[in-house]
């Protein structure tokens, strides 16, 4: 008993506290009191390693996390494979959210992610309670990473297609604006992608849209003509919050701490 009057005198003291500095006292436990739980999905070349910083970061706080690593790449790289097609890796996401039982989750696509995180609402969409994309793709249904991608990028896809090449090795993590100490590591973890994930075309009928928490976050150091479109154009929508990081296209590794807080936030 004198335990628990002790506790309550805390909260007291803690509600009294927060309400001296303008602090919402019933937020701030809610808060402390309601861990979420975050899907991570990398994007191309990349695997669940690329988020192993902000994935500590989250589950220090006592979030739950899950950064599973699509077939054919990182530590499943021995798993590459010519029949690999965009409806793998949905489903990779997918099964992750299915045998976990996972619900109400913040699920983050980042860069080619977004792509992936788009088909995973279409079949997924109860278990969603916040979408996030990370300088990711936001396609519209028809929409192929070929197509939508940067011009550099579509004519390598194209001639690799043409060539019947089954994967397209890693972008160098300088192309992509990876801050100086982290670029070798990087591109030690990059392994070859496979190119149906590519060139398939996704279909969409509006289940993204549907879902009551959306974000994206711009990476503003990256120079990207279509990350700006889908910036601008979600920017404009009062549906979206809309983020902008002074960091290269690997924000979860060049900017682990405010990636982490700004998910936290949209959760």
């Amino acid at each position: 008993m004198a335990h628990e009057t002790t506790r309550r005198t805390m909260l007291a003291g803690m509600a009294a506290g927060a309400g001296l500095i303008g602090i919402d006292a019933t937020n701030v436990q809610a808060q402390t009191a309601a861990p979420r739980t975050f899907v991570l999905v990398h994007g191309a070349w990349h695997g669940g390693w690329c988020w192993r910083r902000v994935s500590d970061l989250l589950e220090k706080k006592g979030h739950k996390v899950f950064a599973p690593t699509m077939t054919g790449l990182g530590e499943r790289s021995h798993l590459i494979d010519a029949k690999i097609n965009l409806a793998t890796h949905v489903t990779d996401i997918v099964n992750v959210i299915k045998w976990e039982g996972l619900r109400d989750i913040v699920l983050v696509g980042h860069s080619y992610g977004g792509v992936i995180i788009s088909g995973v609402a279409e079949q997924m969409h109860e278990t969603i309670g916040s979408i996030v994309f990370l300088d990711a793709f936001v396609p519209e249904s028809g929409d192929s990473l070929a197509a939508k991608s940067s011009q550099p990028v579509r004519e390598a896809i194209a001639a690799l297609a043409q060539k019947g090449d089954a994967t397209m090795k890693p972008v160098p993590a300088a192309v992509f604006r990876v801050n100086e100490k982290d670029r070798a590591w990087v591109d030690a973890m990059c392994t070859p992608h496979p190119m149906g994930t590519l060139t398939d075309k996704i279909t969409i009928t509006g289940a993204r849209d549907r879902i009551a928490k959306k974000a994206y976050i711009r990476a503003k150091g990256y120079p990207s003509v279509p990350f700006d479109g889908f910036h601008d154009k979600l920017r404009a929508d009062a549906a979206w919050r809309v983020y902008e990081l002074p960091s290269g296209h690997d924000a979860m590794v060049d900017m682990p701490d405010r990636v982490a807080e700004i998910l936290v936030e949209v959760a």
